[in-house]
């Protein structure tokens, strides 16, 4: 039994989300402070190895007529730099509107989130890694 690990990539903030050991659920995790790309996949791997994390997704923000941007190319080189540097799979995951849900289902439980925005990226995270879990469980 292994997790999967979602990752929200940003410039400041990177949300990150776990799934439990039978890749049903997935839960908010962590956000960490985006410092250097380098030191950001050492905080991830190590993150991975502790939690027992066998795949790692992580979100691609296209625009809603599903182009890329320039955001979605910088998550392109991080996911390049992250699979060179790792040998635990990463695989690509649309998250268009993750953060926007995020910040609603925060709101609903009565979560400010203007100067909460660590909880929105981790729970943007939690988010697409549920739409992929429940994905995969439909193939099953």
């Amino acid at each position: 039994m292994s997790r999967v690990l979602s990752i929200d990539y940003g410039e400041k903030r990177v949300g990150l989300a776990l799934s439990d050991l039978l890749q049903i659920i997935a839960k908010p995790f962590d956000t960490l402070l985006y410092k250097t790309d380098d030191d950001l996949i050492k905080n991830i791997l190590n993150i991975a190895e502790t939690n027992i994390v066998s795949k790692i997704i992580v979100g691609i923000p296209l625009t809603l007529k599903g182009k890329h941007s320039e955001q979605t190319n910088k998550v392109l080189k991080f996911i390049n730099l992250l699979k060179n540097q790792s040998s635990i799979p990463v695989e690509q995951y649309d998250e268009r509107l993750s953060s926007i849900q995020a910040k609603r289902t925060l709101v609903m439980q009565g979560i400010k989130t203007g100067h909460n925005k660590s909880e929105v990226d981790k729970t943007a995270a939690a988010i697409f890694l549920q739409g992929y879990l429940d994905g995969q469980s439909n193939k099953k």
